[in-house]
């Protein structure tokens, strides 16, 4: 039989080990239901709702908005939004579509799950441009495509030509490259994911850091206020704008697993937020009151 001091450490024991679950499950629980908070100036809402493991977003010179959702093993779907809100799928049977870009006056999307081609679509055709490993962001400046590969200390920065079908490799032994933009006047960015870090890339070799510090940045998109990005972790993530004078502004809080960010119209933005299954729209204040 257990003495009376013996039992009485036992029971504190157990009182302590289930406050701290107690104390876990409600940290937990906060940091899953807290709401996504907006900064001064900013005002946002839910744009389209259950669209499991959405991933990237596109709009056409048209305005219809393509949206890709993130399935593995073939499962993946590419769908083009209807004026009428019902969704058509134009793209199926890929695996983890986790980019998409306008290109050769169609899209072009990606398939990070592996080695797997990349691949054109247009006017209800697709085609493969090419094959890499593990591609996640795109972009082009017009015609070129580039990508990058979203993998541990051999990812790669590439450079698609569809004049020549040739690919070529700018840089290599990358640390998880997810994101890829072309700005207005044709400077190219990219992330490296776990080093926390966006580079500026340069043709003579030499990339510069532009912004550091950051917590898994993931998706960029560049316009004339600045680089957008988007943090890719489930719980706390960030919308930010690094603008040019290198000062780092922070738009949203709270996301989980945010994803592609696109402009549709000034001052006005789409933010896929795949730990909730929804798109969010953002505008600035001036431009959400008019």
């Amino acid at each position: 039989m257990l003495s009376f001091p013996l039992r009485l450490r036992k029971t504190r024991l157990w009182l302590a080990l289930a406050l701290l679950s107690l104390g876990t499950s409600s940290f937990l629980g906060w940091q899953h239901y807290y709401p996504v908070q907006s900064a001064d100036g900013w005002f946002f809402k839910v744009y389209l709702d259950d669209i499991p493991k959405v991933s990237a977003m596109v709009v056409d010179k048209q305005g219809n908005l393509y949206i890709s959702q993130e399935f593995n093993n073939q499962r993946g779907v590419v769908f083009r939004l209807q004026p009428d809100g019902t969704r058509q799928d134009i793209m199926t049977g890929l695996s983890k579509p986790d980019g998409l870009v306008l290109f050769q006056d169609g899209i072009a999307a990606s398939q990070e799950a592996g080695k797997y081609q990349l691949l054109g679509w247009r006017e209800g055709k697709t085609e493969i441009l090419f094959e890499g490993d593990s591609i996640e962001g795109m972009a082009s400046d017009g015609r070129h495509l580039f990508a990058v590969e979203d993998l541990k200390r051999s990812g790669r920065l590439l450079r698609y030509d569809p004049e020549k079908k040739a690919t070529t490799t700018l840089r290599e032994g990358l640390e998880q490259p997810e994101g890829i933009t072309v700005c207005p006047d044709g400077n190219i960015f990219y992330t490296e994911k776990k080093k926390g870090w966006i580079k500026r890339f340069r043709p003579d070799d030499n990339d510069e850091i532009a912004v550091r510090g950051l917590h898994d940045p993931s998706f960029l998109m560049c316009n004339n206020e600045g680089i957008w990005i988007t943090e890719d972790l489930t719980h706390g993530a960030r919308l930010l704008l690094l603008d040019a004078s290198g000062t780092t502004h922070i738009i949203l809080t709270h996301l989980r697993s945010p994803q592609t960010i696109i402009s549709i119209a000034p001052a006005r933005f789409l933010v896929a937020e795949q730990g909730r299954g929804r798109i969010l729209e953002l505008n600035h204040v001036a431009n959400a009151k008019q």
